[in-house]
């Protein structure tokens, strides 16, 4: 039998911790970036927060991806805001966040009732969406799609206008892509859809987001809620500029989903700071990670 007897202990105070006192939430302190544990997944959002004000202060990349449930779940004002100070450099959507975006700036609403829609086939058709998007790609392919769209919201001077993160963006001439697959978006069901002049477009997309990723040394690059195409689209930008001798190494990934995405983790926050930089995954709602972003970073916390 076993002699638990001769088992040899040590003295906690020798011990290795990984958890210290001095770290926990503190109602103490003033604001609520400092109350916060110093502890996992608070420590990175702080981290990220101070990466996120250094590059702005530097006039460093800031570029920002999202999937289109971001603007379904109400926070487009967070991004707007965030470009409206400089702290994002670049928006990159796909085709179904550049929908919802369109579809705000036309009448104020979006997403319809897609499993009431799908049994009699009316999913997707509504005429002004599909009509408008893509005589407006159709018109301007080669500025972009994102810039395609941005620009025939701002030139019509769309009612809800204000709240649209492309048209804003246009304004501020702030890159704004949007990166499609043909087949995935509703407006790709519609008869005036143009495959040539989409993929024209969202090719120069492509090439401008590269543009950007090529100069994301010491800044940051954020993903929110998609799963699969942005983060497959940042992967080959990445790719592409350092097969062309860019130095991208030292930045900061940070990606923010309701789960865990292996895509994400993977193409967003591991693979790419391999060589240096930092990763960091927040998973919770957008609709309250969005705007305790914003406002920490804008100091109302």
């Amino acid at each position: 039998m076993i002699d638990f007897s001769k088992i040899k202990t040590y003295s906690i105070k020798n011990r290795n911790n990984k958890v210290d006192a001095k770290d926990f939430y503190n109602n103490k302190r003033k604001s609520f970036s400092d109350r916060l544990p110093s502890i996992l997944a608070a420590n990175d959002l702080n981290n990220l927060v101070m990466d996120l004000k250094s590059a702005a202060k530097g006039k460093k990349q800031v570029i920002v991806m999202m999937g289109g449930h971001v603007i379904k779940c109400g926070v487009s004002p967070c991004i707007l805001e965030l470009m409206q100070e400089g702290m994002i450099t670049h928006v990159a959507m796909n085709g179904a966040g550049s929908i919802h975006d369109f579809e705000i700036a036309l009448i104020g609403k979006t997403s319809e009732d897609v499993a009431a829609a799908i049994d009699n086939g009316s999913f997707g058709m509504a005429e002004e969406t599909g009509s408008l998007i893509n005589k407006a790609v159709s018109e301007s392919p080669d500025i972009g799609h994102g810039a395609a769209l941005g620009r025939f919201i701002t030139e019509k001077k769309l009612w809800y206008m204000h709240l649209s993160i492309l048209a804003r963006a246009y304004q501020l001439k702030i890159p704004a892509t949007v990166h499609v697959a043909i087949g995935t978006d509703i407006t790709h069901q519609h008869p005036s859809c143009d495959g040539a002049a989409i993929g024209r477009a969202t090719y120069q997309d492509f090439k401008i987001l590269t543009e950007s990723v090529s100069k994301l040394e010491g800044g940051v690059i954020i993903n929110i809620g998609s799963a699969v195409l942005l983060p497959e689209v940042f992967l080959k930008a990445l790719t592409i500029v350092r097969n062309l001798g860019f130095e991208v190494r030292n930045f900061t990934a940070a990606a923010f989903d309701m789960m865990h995405q292996y895509r994400v983790a993977e193409n967003i926050v591991a693979r790419p700071t391999r060589l240096g930089g930092k990763g960091y995954y927040f998973i919770g709602r957008h609709e309250i990670m969005l705007p305790l972003l914003t406002d920490m970073l804008m100091g109302r916390l």
